[in-house]
């Protein structure tokens, strides 16, 4: 079974930037595609960004240009840098595989960003 934890969420004001970090319990990275996925109040979860084992990356259209997902293997590490913050970007954020697994679904890490 393998367990996803998220972290580097937190409160930040419009124009900011967070660093999210998810590490799996057991190396999966160089056979699957990963991907960060958001969860606002009162909407589905959606998927933001993913990276393939090759480091190809894909995002949805609202983070184009502020959102950069990267993967460690050495550190068995996934990013989300998320740069220009706004408003509408505030949501629970998680990793899975992508596509999802859902009994790999963690606690996620709460992005909140507000003045």
């Amino acid at each position: 079974q393998v367990q996803l934890v998220e972290s580097g969420g937190g409160l930040v004001q419009p124009g900011g930037s967070l660093r999210l970090s998810c590490a799996p319990s057991k190396s999966i990275f160089s056979i699957l595609r990963m991907g960060w996925y958001r969860q606002a109040p009162g909407k589905q979860r959606e998927l933001v960004a993913s990276i393939t084992w090759a480091g190809n990356t894909n995002y949805t259209d609202s983070v184009k240009g502020r959102f950069t997902i990267s993967r460690d293997g050495a550190k068995n590490t996934v990013y989300l840098q998320m740069n220009s913050l706004k408003p509408e970007d505030t949501a629970v954020y998680y990793c899975n595989l992508n596509p999802p697994i859902n009994d790999y679904w963690g606690q996620g890490t709460q992005v909140t960003v507000s003045s």
